[in-house]
């Protein structure tokens, strides 16, 4: 991918950005985050109070991208066919055909995923990391592309079963949306007063596919990719990287499929900004989104209120930040 590719890819991403924000304010930070998912093929795992505008910053994004959204409240009474269809007998033929669920959609917003079953999130963990689902004895392709965005409302526990480690690793970042600030939320109680904007859709689902191709292609510098490793194996080994003060802290680090996966938004992120390659900056704002949901902390940590935020930090301040330029054929801006 050359350099007139990146700046274009950027300028598309960029118009998508703005026609989004003609109807959420003050979400910078999540609307970025689920653009960086779309590019990367990731799903988010989206934490906030209600109130925030999560359901409509997906269905504002799927707009924009003239894709298919749909939206699932999870319940404690859903069964696993009301996520990805059943059969059903016709009379009429003898027959049994293929009703299918709401899960075959480009974007599917999975509302308080936590309020759901064991049985159901199994069923959604199959859709997510095998991009099918099996009904009866037949496998069934969802779309291209396909993205879950999970909520978790973090006030309210009664009646919520806690996310299975496995299934909470299938999601490639964990964002944490908080309240908007003075100003922004005066914009958006204007916004509503004056009636909501309407979004045009300035991108095709086909040409999103071609972007993340064109995603697929940006450098990632060798030198990265261990400097990832290495901070994924600091959460894993803290004593072997010179942090034994917090390894009573931690019960299981993050897994390789986090360093995998801060790669994968590590180029987005660096397409979005308009570049051809990755540089060290991409990673860092990304750290926390991919690697605070894999952390599982000890007793000991809930004791002395001890973060995955800032055992990130720890390890980000102890594992150097690398320097080495990037190959030759990469021009990195002074």
């Amino acid at each position: 991918m050359d350099q007139t590719s990146a700046e274009q890819g950027q300028t598309e991403m960029g118009r998508l950005l703005y026609e989004v924000k003609k109807v959420i304010v003050g979400q910078d930070h999540l609307l970025e985050r689920i653009l960086v998912g779309l590019l990367a093929r990731g799903h988010l795992l989206v934490e906030g109070v209600p109130g925030l505008a999560k359901t409509l910053a997906i269905k504002t994004v799927a707009g924009a991208v003239h894709g298919e959204f749909k939206r699932i409240q999870f319940t404690p009474d859903l069964v696993p066919a009301d996520l990805v269809g059943t059969r059903i007998y016709n009379q009429k033929n003898g027959e049994f055909q293929t009703s299918l669920g709401p899960v075959f959609t480009n974007l599917l917003l999975a509302d308080e995923i936590n309020r759901a079953p064991a049985k159901v999130q199994s069923a959604l963990l199959e859709a997510m990391q095998e991009r099918q689902v099996t009904i009866g004895r037949e496998s069934h392709p969802l779309p291209d592309p396909f993205l879950v965005m999970a909520t978790q409302n973090p006030i309210e526990t009664e009646g919520t079963y806690a996310l299975p480690e496995a299934q909470v690793d299938r999601f490639m970042m964990k964002v944490i949306v908080g309240y908007p600030t003075e100003m922004d939320e005066f914009l958006v109680v204007e916004r509503m007063a004056q009636g909501m904007a309407r979004v045009s859709p300035v991108m095709t689902t086909d040409r999103l596919l071609g972007l993340q191709r064109e995603t697929d292609a940006v450098f990632v510098d060798p030198v990265l990719m261990e400097y990832v490793v290495r901070l994924s194996t600091a959460t894993r080994h803290p004593a072997d990287f010179g942090l034994p003060e917090i390894k009573k802290y931690i019960t299981y680090g993050a897994s390789p499929r986090a360093s995998i996966n801060l790669i994968l938004t590590g180029r987005a992120l660096a397409f979005m900004r308009g570049r051809t390659y990755v540089l060290s900056q991409d990673i860092l704002d990304l750290v926390h989104d991919v690697l605070r949901h894999r952390l599982v902390l000890s007793y000991e940590a809930l004791s002395d209120n001890v973060s995955p935020e800032q055992i990130i930090d720890r390890v980000l301040q102890k594992i150097p930040v690398p320097t080495a330029p990037m190959q030759g054929h990469v021009n990195v801006p002074a």
